[in-house]
């Protein structure tokens, strides 16, 4: 029993190890593997090339996977060229079996050294997170050396010899079995590793390719998996990459014995001609199924085909699940989403004035229904934010976590007061059939054309975070303060003129100005967190008081 839970031990620390380095790697390299994988989209032989790269990076064709779909999903890249990385990445995880076959264990204590030294002392930096690379390879070398060391235990069991004695080969269940393991590890990697050492001592080479190819099977069904709450079009790469894997494995099974019989008289090594097998599996489909990436992406479309919606109004358009495997997409996820948000309000807001004009009761019913879904998509963005791990964030990340919810707030507080001043509207002058006065019409155009300039220049702030914008914007504030109250005494003014539509129409006018002045210091607080960042923000705008002033 205590051996076979020291294998068991060693299989989960080799599981473990590949999510550090993962995690690792797309904390170091995030931002940079998205860029690349979307520059490198030209043709079908270079998205190949790239998705090779970066999967031997991350260590996961999964989350390659699941990055790509979600170019996808955004219409950044066409289907067709998302499943030549996902070709690709299947190739570059392979490789990295192959590289981990080696008795590389020598590197462990070594790796793990370094790996915490710098993980500890420079932490919450990209050297730490180096340090966590390092970590999860140097486990991954040592639950190498554990599975070997307690199968080899294990087999000089008399009872466990019997057992093995009268096993036979499978092959579908073999397939099966490797296919869950790969679904429960998170890592087809993890599982190849697993066979080519089983393989040396417990079940031999036949059984350990069968499960080879289970484990190629269930990476692909595992990001299915994973991204079956995503859109359709983000599905559908997960999807198309699953059907080359069912294609693959029902060729090589056919393919096994003469593959066997070509490299077992020029490698001796079970364990080596596993992980061979798991590469030659890989190059076979890639090099068969680069050239058929549109037909399988027409039929992945007709098996999952993009559906009309209610409209992009109505519910969360970006809020990608998958992506929260890897928080630096899914920050870039949740900013298109307050993007979508602000485009929203942006429609509230201008539709105001001509609520005004018109006397439009049915526009301003409308635009108030618009509130609600403001609302839902704040509650969205921000329960997507806390699913996010802040701990795999970096600095830069986690300030753009906290610049995404300060503008969704402000968003949602602009909503809010303009459904309330619609309801002014409606309440003191649409029922009642009052006007405006030229002059104060005039006004409160003006104040409404400089806050949708405001709105537009706020976003433009969150999107680029440009310091110099975003001091402009808090300029406003004081411009608008200005203009607000320069109205209000005009209009006090045409009150002492008797104006008939001033006089009716005071408190309607005094508050629409002052909701509008309300409204701009929600947008100009987009811009706090810029600055803050940037150290130009002032800590107050008081005043030293004079030395001998009274306190009282």
């Amino acid at each position: 029993m205590k051996h076979l839970l020291d294998l068991l031990a060693a299989i989960a620390l080799l599981v473990w190890g590949t999510h550090l380095v993962r995690a690792g790697v797309l904390r170091v390299f995030g931002s940079n593997l998205r860029q690349f994988l979307a520059a490198s989209m030209g043709n079908r032989f270079t998205a190949a090339l790239s998705g090779l790269g970066v999967t031997a990076l991350v260590q996961s064709s999964t989350a390659t996977a699941l990055i790509t779909a979600s170019f996808v999903g955004r219409g950044l890249i066409a289907l067709p060229a998302a499943l030549a990385v996902m070709l690709g990445a299947d190739i570059g995880t392979a490789l990295m079996a192959v590289v981990f076959s080696f008795d590389l264990s020598w590197l462990s204590p070594l790796f793990i050294f370094v790996g915490v030294t710098l993980f500890i002392s420079r932490q919450g930096t990209q050297l730490g997170d180096f340090g966590r690379v390092l970590i999860g390879l140097g486990l991954m070398l040592l639950a190498l050396r554990l599975i070997g060391s307690a199968t080899g235990v294990l087999t000089q069991n008399p009872a466990v010899q019997l057992m093995l004695a009268s096993l036979t080969s499978d092959r579908m269940l073999e397939i099966l079995m490797g296919a869950a393991l790969a679904v429960v590890a998170y890592s087809s990697l993890a599982v190849v590793l697993l066979a080519s050492s089983l393989a040396l001592q417990v079940v031999g080479l036949d059984v350990a390719l069968g499960i080879v190819l289970g484990a190629n099977l269930g990476s692909g069904l595992l990001a299915v998996i994973t991204t079956a709450k995503a859109g359709v079009s983000t599905r559908q790469v997960p999807l198309g990459n699953l059907l080359f894997k069912v294609l693959g494995v029902a060729i090589a099974v056919f393919l096994i014995p003469l593959w066997t019989r070509f490299m077992e008289p020029l490698v001796q090594d079970p364990a080596t001609l596993t992980v061979l097998f798991h590469l030659s599996f890989n190059l076979m489909v890639g090099a068969v199924f680069i050239g058929l990436t549109r037909p399988i992406a027409r039929l992945a479309d007709r098996l999952l085909p993009l559906k009309e919606g209610k409209g992009p109004l109505d519910r969360p358009n970006h809020l990608d699940p998958s992506a929260l495997a890897t928080p630096s997409l899914a920050i870039s996820c949740a900013a298109r989403e307050a993007m979508h948000q602000a485009d929203i309000v942006e429609t509230m807001l201008r539709g105001v004035v001509t609520v005004i004009r018109n006397n439009d009761a049915k526009l301003s019913h409308d635009l108030r229904k618009l509130d609600d879904t403001v609302d839902n998509l704040y509650s969205a963005i921000k329960y997507y934010l806390t699913k996010i791990s802040r701990q795999q964030l970096s600095e830069d990340e986690s300030r753009r976590w906290a610049d995404i919810i300060s503008f969704t707030i402000n968003l949602e507080q602009i909503g809010d007061t303009v459904e309330r001043v619609l309801l002014d509207i409606e309440d003191k002058k649409i029922r009642k059939g009052r006007n405006f006065s030229e002059a104060g019409m005039a006004e409160i155009a003006e104040l409404h054309a400089r806050l949708l300039d405001n709105l537009r220049l706020g976003m433009s702030v969150f999107l680029t975070g440009n310091v110099h914008d975003a001091q402009k914007l808090v300029e406003e504030k004081v411009r608008f303060r200005d203009m607000e109250r320069e109205y209000a005494a005009t209009h006090l003014d045409r009150l002492a003129g008797m104006t008939p539509q001033s006089m009716d129409t005071s408190a309607l006018h005094l508050d629409l100005i002052s909701d509008l002045k309300r409204i701009n210091s929600h947008i100009c607080s987009i811009a706090y967190p810029i600055l803050d960042s940037a150290g130009v923000l002032a800590p107050s705008r008081l005043r030293e008081p004079p030395p001998n002033a009274s306190r009282f």
